[in-house]
């Protein structure tokens, strides 16, 4: 299956090849400020399974784990379209948000639960 996402005007995209890793719910206070909400939603693949396209900057930052997580963001809407953990070598992350058509993509694990605000809650089948 290919999934398409892309940044909220349509300069920066990526299309993703096969089925994702794994998907996470993160409750983290750096991705509570990433995302301006109570959570993120990262949907993790292979480096060989994307393709992007379109320029990109670059904003690098230090993760809960000590390593560095490079995010990769639209220079003209500002919109975070993938990004590379290095604690995670060989995958790349995208946010939930940005694909065409998110339905298919359901959570697989929630991580950080110390900093996961009390009214978030899943039901993870």
């Amino acid at each position: 299956m290919r999934r398409a996402a892309s940044c909220s005007c349509g300069q920066l995209s990526i299309i993703a090849d096969g089925e994702p890793v794994k998907i996470s719910v993160c409750h983290c206070r750096a991705c509570q400020r990433r995302t301006g909400s109570a959570f993120g939603v990262a949907v993790f693949f292979q480096a060989d399974q994307i393709e992007t396209s379109g320029a990109s900057s670059t904003y690098v930052r230090s993760g809960d784990s000590g390593r560095s997580i490079e995010f990769r963001f639209c220079p003209a809407c500002g919109s975070a379209v993938f990004w590379m953990p290095e604690f995670r070598k060989g995958l790349v992350a995208v946010p939930l948000g940005c694909f065409a058509d998110p339905s298919s993509l359901a959570p697989t694990q929630s991580v950080h639960e110390e900093s996961r605000l009390e009214w978030v809650s899943f039901d993870f089948a």
